[in-house]
């Protein structure tokens, strides 16, 4: 059975774009991190007001992208996200990027987050609020 993944929409603005007038590569993460956020929001939690989350902090300890063809200004994208793998204090997201009308793949990556303690600035233990909510993505 394929995982179960989280799918948002996003149209190309002109400020995602270089002088080529094409997606800017770093651009990319920004589009995997607008598809985190909202994968958050559709579990039905925000780091911003969530009791659970408000003395921890989720630095990326890394992060991977690799371009198949370009997007450019005013294309519709599928940001498809998944949930690779759930360790004791790291996620790691899986996203692929695909040009709406055509379904073709331009790009592909992931983000590895760990959760730490804002106070100690040290790695800690995933809530486990949060694990419940992701483990129907990792089946």
């Amino acid at each position: 059975m394929p995982k179960r993944t989280f799918k948002i929409i996003y149209r190309v603005s002109w400020v995602d774009t270089d002088a080529a007038g094409v997606v800017h590569f770093s651009n990319y993460f920004r589009f995997f991190e607008k598809a985190e956020e909202e994968f958050y929001q559709h579990l039905g939690f925000s780091f911003a007001t969530s009791e659970v989350t408000k003395d921890l902090w989720f630095p990326r300890v890394e992060a991977f992208s690799q371009y198949k063809r370009p997007a450019k200004y005013n294309d519709l994208l599928e940001i498809e996200l998944t949930v690779e793998e759930v360790k004791e204090k790291t996620v790691k997201y899986g996203f692929s990027i695909f040009k709406k009308e055509t379904s073709e793949l331009l790009a592909s990556g992931y983000l590895v987050i760990v959760a730490a303690d804002k106070k100690l600035g040290k790695a800690t233990r995933i809530p486990k609020e949060i694990v419940e909510k992701l483990k129907p993505y990792t089946k």
